[in-house]
């Protein structure tokens, strides 16, 4: 054999060898990948309840037991406990229980899930009673700083999700007392942004609970807000708009649930909902497209300290049973499930008695926000409301899908992204 033919061979050789590992490697990786979220919608439900208890459980079982401000940490960004102390609490108790919910209104059963769900709701319902008892140690403080403005819509937000669970079984003294509670916050203002929202849904449920509300703060915040949208589902954070996650931490999810009530009450109509509801729609897309491949998503903008409360929007859908038809639920169920899997199946995000720890994935302390503290951090539970849709419902009983991230890195059908004018 001639050189130049041998060099030709060898070169064709050597040039061939690394596509062909590389095809390989692409086929096993593909593989690998589907192979990966092979687990069942039943296997995926019991991974979501075992994390959001994980989650939940110290917050929940301590207020029950009149122990929250002595064993919950107060873990802050300047490293002094100091003015956090008088709110964290609120905020701790308010975020979870705007996550966990629906859960709690399903229906009692025999399951190890149902028994746990029932040991839960009665530890809510006992801690919801000490929160606004003069006489608790625990009781939560409505009336000193700005911040229970916050996280008193939270609350709010927990008994609109859960009514005959968590708000028509509490006795009428204790209801009266949440009503007044929140009457109180009146004498207070925020930030002029996301703040409002706060503001209108507070005031909202005021007049949904029979009390009477003040309607110029509740026009306020359905003027401003309705202002502030930007188009294709997004709002400006006030004036200027922010890039960040709070579209799904406040904006969408709130201002749909303001309406809601509003509705009810005779105070908005049903149109302005549906739109507002089709924008929270849209930009539940968005959080189902930042979703990565591994089930891990960017860190930017403020408060990324909320971790998972990032797909609020996306779990409000899918709770709602209004995904877009080419959103299908089981993609949108294994795309959480992933993003689940990576915050708190580890301990990372957790201190040795089980609070969540300042940090986005890790103890991340100089991650965290001036206004952060321990409780600030239990808006993670916001991602987890797909649980309240019973264990037969579609979103846990379909196969697998890859999301769309996924099928996009995996060279699978891609559906074109374009902006809607709603």
């Amino acid at each position: 054999m001639k050189p130049l033919k041998c060099f030709c061979i060898l070169f064709l050789a050597i040039m061939l060898a690394p596509t062909t590992v590389l095809q390989a490697k692409n086929k096993k990786d593909k593989t690998d990948s589907k192979q990966a979220i092979q687990t069942t919608g039943t296997q995926d439900r019991a991974t979501w309840v075992k994390l959001m208890w994980k989650i939940a459980y110290p917050v929940v079982h301590n207020l029950a037991e009149n122990t929250l401000r002595q064993n919950m940490p107060v873990e802050s960004p300047n490293g002094n406990p100091k003015g956090y102390d008088q709110i964290t609490h609120l905020e701790a108790v308010g975020r979870t229980l705007a996550g966990i919910a629906p859960w709690l209104a399903l229906a009692d059963d025999d399951t190890e899930e149902g028994k746990l769900r029932k040991q839960m709701r009665q530890e809510v319902l006992k801690g919801l009673k000490n929160a606004v008892d003069p006489a608790s140690p625990d009781k939560l403080n409505f009336t000193a700083q700005a911040q229970p403005i916050v996280d008193a819509a939270y609350l709010v937000h927990a008994f609109l999700r859960a009514p005959k669970a968590l708000w028509e079984p509490l006795d009428e003294v204790t209801k009266q007392r949440y009503i007044e509670s929140l009457k109180a916050l009146r004498n207070r203002t925020g930030a002029y942004n996301n703040w409002l929202i706060f503001t209108g849904l507070n005031e909202s449920f005021i007049a949904w609970a029979g009390g009477e509300c003040d309607p110029f703060r509740l026009k306020i915040a359905r003027n401003k807000i309705r202002e502030w949208y930007v188009g294709d589902g997004w709002y400006s954070d006030g004036p200027s708009f922010s890039m960040d996650y709070y579209n799904s931490y406040v904006l969408n999810p709130m201002y749909v649930a303001m309406l809601e009530t509003m509705v009810l009450t005779k105070r908005a109509g049903q149109k302005e909902l549906d739109q507002a509801l089709q924008r929270m729609i849209r930009h539940a897309e968005f959080c189902e497209r930042i979703i990565g491949p591994d089930g891990t998503y960017p860190a930017f903008g403020r408060s990324v300290t909320y971790r998972s409360a990032a797909f609020q929007s996306l779990a409000d859908v899918a709770l709602r049973e209004k995904l877009p038809a080419h959103l299908k639920p089981a993609q949108v169920r294994c795309a959480l499930t992933a993003v689940h899997r990576n915050l708190y199946e580890g301990d990372q995000n957790f201190d040795q008695n089980g609070w969540l720890v300042l940090g986005f994935n890790g103890h991340q302390p100089e991650a965290a926000d001036g206004y952060t503290s321990t409780g600030s951090l239990y808006m993670a539970t916001l991602s987890f409301l797909p649980l309240g849709l019973p264990a037969d419902n579609p979103f846990w009983t379909e196969a697998p899908e890859n999301w769309t991230s996924r099928k996009a890195w995996q060279g699978e059908y891609l559906r074109k992204d374009y902006k809607v004018e709603y």
